[in-house]
């Protein structure tokens, strides 16, 4: 018998295939069904230089409703800003577990943008007020739109959205770009210099930055406000000061954020917090097993350095929808 070729998913088929609906919709029902079945070692990380990496994230379902072994391969190289290109770049292979065959390539870095953006959406559900009108969005990277578009997705409420990057004239292309792709209706947009200001407003807080100075002020933060912690994944990134996670109720996307995100390790370190006051991870906001937002005044903040779980669902959408429609 032939094996057919492994299909090439290319970045512009990828937007076909996944909205950001779907997506936290595929992953709320399916992390519930197959994590527990799930394999997925430590990733590899190799520094390819003194400020350049190689990640690689294996992953593999012993479910047969769920027949995948998929490897994520990943380049980082934070200096590409200076040349206007993107720090990470990404590759997801998927095969059949069943078989060992290749099933399919694709490109992981928008991949990736769109289960990092539906994690913090997912949890968003959880965590932020469903009465929250604006959203505050700290950096202007490749996941800014997808994080502004997965918040919106989850709470239809939003009415302002503000954009803050440290390079303004990134924060205005930002907006430009989203508001020259689709309407969104009864949404206003707006970017603002000063972060000191905006940081106050946000009902729910955003930040996708590789800042390794805190840029959220704890005590600034408004109450019942949401933070969404997810550019940080080594001990020298951090996002926002030991004050916010004092204040709020804390959550992660899974344990691996305990030992690889700044924020925590360092404040862990400090003793600012404890790791038994991590309320819980995303998993179990899902089962009903910890309890997300309890009180419209209470501050929740959400801390995800990513899974290879996440990705293998991911790729699984992409690719079943791909066979689906060919």
């Amino acid at each position: 018998m032939a094996t057919p070729p492994p299909i090439f998913i290319s970045t512009a088929t990828l937007h076909t295939l996944l909205t950001h609906k779907s997506l936290v919709d595929h992953l709320q029902f399916s992390l519930p069904t197959f994590a527990s079945t799930i394999e997925s070692p430590l990733r590899h990380a190799h520094q390819t230089s003194p400020s350049t990496s190689l990640l690689l994230m294996p992953c593999w379902s012993r479910a047969p409703s769920l027949p995948y072994i998929g490897v994520k391969l990943v380049t980082y190289h934070p200096n590409n800003s200076t040349q206007n290109l993107p720090g990470v770049h990404a590759s997801y292979v998927l095969f059949n577990s069943i078989t060992g065959q290749t099933l399919s390539t694709m490109d992981a870095t928008q991949l990736t943008v769109y289960r990092t953006a539906c994690t913090s959406a997912l949890a968003s559900k959880f965590l932020s007020r469903q009465d929250s009108e604006t959203l505050l969005m700290i950096g202007a990277g490749t996941l800014a739109p997808h994080l502004i578009k997965a918040h919106l997705t989850v709470r239809p409420n939003l009415k302002k959205v503000i954009v803050w990057n440290r390079t303004a004239d990134k924060a205005k292309r930002v907006i430009e770009n989203l508001q020259s792709e689709a309407s969104f209706e009864g949404v206003s947009f707006e970017s603002n210099a000063s972060l000191e200001e905006v940081v106050g407003l946000g009902d729910i807080v955003s930040c996708a930055t590789n800042s390794g100075t805190p840029l959220v002020k704890g005590k600034k933060l408004k109450e019942g406000a949401h933070l969404d912690l997810v550019g940080s994944f080594k001990h020298s990134m951090r996002e926002c000061d030991d004050e916010a996670l004092k204040r709020g109720k804390v959550f992660v996307d899974n344990e691996a954020a305990m030992v690889e995100a700044g924020e925590l390790v360092g404040a862990f370190e400090r003793g600012a917090i404890t790791k038994d006051e991590i309320v819980g991870d995303l998993l179990e906001l899902i089962k009903g097993e910890k309890n997300g937002r309890t009180t419209a005044e209470e501050i929740t903040v959400f801390k995800s350095v990513g899974s290879a779980v996440v990705d293998l669902l991911t790729a699984q959408l992409a690719y079943e929808t791909y066979m689906k429609s060919h």
